[in-house]
């Protein structure tokens, strides 16, 4: 697990120690940061690794089959419905259930959710026989539950049914220091998927990813790695015209708004990052962390900023009083 070390420590030594358990789990975290693949770590750790694990995209099922796909229906329940249905609950029997975005379930499901949390039991759609299944629950969102529990849209026993171990998984741009670990294991994957020669990024094309602020996390630093091995050709990487600097849809500055450099004037990136954080630690008085530390003033992690610094030859000391 990438990260494992770095900037999903906590949320990985909270796997270990609920992995073992049947204990619903509750994973908090922006849409792209990951929180299927810690919901597999779960499940690969747990007594039932050997059994099915199911994810169903809850915001991808209309309100109106909802019941049907998690609960099953019976032939003849509804219109359309020419045979017996098992629903997402019976597939995972014996194994575990991730409700990716449990926020967007109606509030009617969630009624006959918090029954089978509560005893295990459940009907099919249109069916009289009480059923049961043998599951453990870990749910997802990107949503504020807590709030939409304040504003009725989610239910308040249904919340503490399901907030027992809440994990929240950090934004990428939270844990830069994992930026080049992931970019080269997602290089590989993309070389591998795409039958390219495998690529690195250079230390240039890593100080933009380093600087880019992810909004779409993980996820989006896997497609535009992918995009850059295509645009590349098996050559190299093409970060720069991935991310959109110069690439074919990128918007061209105008030329009244934009006047022409001359090539020698443009110092390294490396010499004006170097000269930025330089002057932040000047105003800061080498300080680092806290609300008036030179991280804070640069919007970054300061394990992040630690890190830039000790490759570009800074240290805080040189420039306290």
């Amino acid at each position: 697990m990438i990260g494992a070390e770095g900037g999903l420590r906590g949320v990985m030594q909270g796997v270990e120690q609920v992995a073992p358990t049947d204990t619903p789990v509750l994973l908090l975290g922006e849409t792209g940061s990951g929180k299927e693949v810690i919901a597999r770590a779960i499940h690969a750790r747990s007594r039932r690794a050997e059994a099915p694990f199911v994810r169903v995209n809850c915001g991808a099922i209309p309100p109106e089959l909802a019941d049907s796909e998690l609960f099953g229906h019976e032939r003849g329940s509804f219109t359309g419905a020419t045979s017996r249905r098992q629903g997402w609950f019976e597939r995972a029997d014996g194994g575990t259930l991730l409700l990716d975005e449990i926020g967007e379930l109606p509030l009617a499901v969630q009624v006959r959710l918090l029954r089978i949390l509560q005893d295990g039991s459940f009907e099919r759609v249109g069916g009289q026989q009480p059923l049961r299944a043998d599951v453990r629950l870990i749910a997802a969102t990107h949503r504020d539950l807590h709030a939409m529990v304040a504003d009725g849209r989610f239910r308040e026993d249904l919340w503490y049914r399901i907030n027992v171990f809440p994990l929240r998984l950090p934004a990428l741009r939270e844990r830069r220091d994992d930026i080049p670990a992931l970019a080269a294991h997602l290089a590989r994957k993309s070389a591998l998927r795409l039958g390219l020669a495998p690529q690195q990024p250079s230390t240039d094309e890593l100080a933009l990813l380093l600087d880019y602020p992810w909004p779409g996390n993980v996820r989006e630093l896997g497609a535009v790695i992918e995009r850059a091995a295509i645009l590349g050709e098996g050559r190299g990487l093409a970060i720069a015209q991935a991310l959109g600097a110069g690439g074919p849809g990128a918007p061209r500055p105008h030329a009244a708004t934009a006047p022409a450099v001359e090539s020698d004037s443009i110092a390294p990136l490396d010499q004006v990052v170097r000269a930025h954080i330089a002057a932040a630690l000047r105003h800061t008085r080498g300080r680092i962390e806290g609300p008036h530390g030179a991280a804070r003033l640069l919007a970054l992690n300061p394990n992040t900023l630690r890190s830039r610094m000790r490759r570009l030859g800074l240290t805080a000391r040189d420039f306290r009083d």
